[in-house]
């Protein structure tokens, strides 16, 4: 997906949570995790029970090294997705952080 339309949208004044993750989602697929992350930001701010965008929250700030930010983005994401029952999700977020917890585990040692 072509970021320029999401970005036009934006530019344009629509600012919502689903554009935000969009957004952010393709940029995260495209591994541009510095850019991706504000938009990811912004759309758990604007929905903070969005369980999708507090997944790939959460795994943008891990692949861009910000191992702390990530682990709180994915306990908060694991936490509002077993409230609202979304069960994949959790799980999703779980994995994540568990890689995470060993990789700074790995590098304590």
């Amino acid at each position: 997906m072509d970021t320029k339309k999401l970005e036009a949208m934006l530019a344009g004044g629509e600012d919502n949570a689903l554009l935000r993750f969009t957004l952010g989602n393709v940029l995260f697929q495209q591994k541009k995790y510095a850019e991706a992350e504000p938009h990811l930001a912004r759309a758990v701010e604007l929905d903070p029970n969005y369980s999708a965008a507090w997944k790939i929250y959460g795994r943008t700030l891990g692949a861009a090294g910000k191992i702390p930010a990530a682990v709180a983005a994915l306990t908060q994401g694991i936490e509002i997705a077993s409230e609202r029952g979304d069960v994949q999700a959790a799980k999703e977020m779980t994995v994540f952080l568990r890689r995470l917890e060993k990789l700074s585990a790995d590098y304590a040692d």
